[in-house]
């Protein structure tokens, strides 16, 4: 058997098939590769049953004879939870390979990694970024951290789901998502803030996106977060209070550097109040509303 053929025919686990998940796991089915699934919500798991993919009673029987082991959950703690107390870690084969897809802080994922080394199974922090339209096709932003061995042998698996780069040692993978997430909240504030000055003005904010297109302000968030701000859906993709959880990682990363990151903590107190006022299921483009809301208010106070 090739080596090409002994990867091609890899058993993948994929744990956590949520709105990223699920999409996922269907790009890795259509390249052929067969997966069982695990979710802690059991019809979120049955539903992939229609594409192919083989659903697990529990984490650990999901996970049980893998090849690759993916994780998709919403932070460090449930991956914790799963990995490490809910017997994943304990069934998996030497050898094994648990690609960490969640978006956890850089020192957990390099505790994972230690802990998983012990019990000579392999560990990459690999954060995506590109959304539900990235996952549903194939464009994901791949970040991968940990060995760069492990990463380049994971190449096919990863060509299902998008484009990887390997950008450096265990938990660089999750620092360059927090520097993507970041990015996107900041240009998110920015976007809205903008339509809500274009609208005062008296202009219209679909021509204003319109207008600006292929300009130096062109963006994805413009492109498609602006496109929600004009349409008004806010049903999420990226939930503001994951959006919120890694501007709170950020931080804490911040305060480790000791840096001074004063935009993104701007946003994430604008994120951390939208979150409170009921907002944290709302799409992270839904910042909008909350940015209308405190205009809203000022208006009033001013008359």
């Amino acid at each position: 058997m090739s080596a090409e053929t002994a990867y091609a025919s890899r058993r993948i686990a994929f744990l956590g098939t949520g709105l990223m998940g699920a999409p996922m796991v269907r790009r890795l089915r259509n390249a052929g590769f067969a997966v069982t699934v695990w979710n802690r919500d059991p019809s979120k798991a049955e539903a992939l049953r229609t594409d192919g993919a083989s659903v697990a009673a529990s984490a650990a029987d999901a996970a049980r004879g893998a090849d690759v082991v993916f994780t998709m959950l919403s932070d460090g703690t449930a991956v914790t939870e799963v990995l490490f107390n809910q017997g994943v870690a304990d069934i998996l084969k030497p050898g094994a390979i648990v690609v960490d897809s969640s978006s956890i802080a850089p020192p957990i994922a390099r505790e994972h990694s230690e802990k998983l080394a012990q019990r000579q199974v392999h560990h990459i922090d690999a954060p995506v970024s590109g959304g539900v339209v990235g996952a549903e096709a194939g464009t994901l932003a791949i970040m991968a951290g940990g060995d760069a061995a492990i990463v380049e042998s994971l190449a096919n698996v990863f060509a299902a789901l998008g484009r990887v780069t390997y950008v450096g040692p265990s938990g660089a993978g999750q620092i360059c998502k927090l520097a993507n997430q970041q990015i996107v909240a900041i240009t998110i504030g920015a976007v809205a803030e903008a339509m809500i000055l274009v609208e005062a003005g008296g202009a219209s904010r679909e021509k204003f996106r319109e207008a600006i297109r292929g300009g130096f302000a062109e963006s994805r968030i413009l492109d498609l977060h602006g496109a929600r701000m004009v349409a008004r859906s806010f049903a999420p993709g990226g939930p503001s209070r994951l959006q919120l959880k890694d501007l709170d990682a950020v931080a804490a990363m911040a305060d480790l550097f000791n840096l001074d990151l004063p935009l993104t903590a701007m946003v994430r107190d604008e994120f951390r109040d939208f979150v409170a006022d009921g907002g944290g299921q709302k799409d992270h483009s839904g910042l909008l509303l909350h940015l209308e809301k405190i205009n809203h208010r000022q208006r009033e106070e001013n008359q």
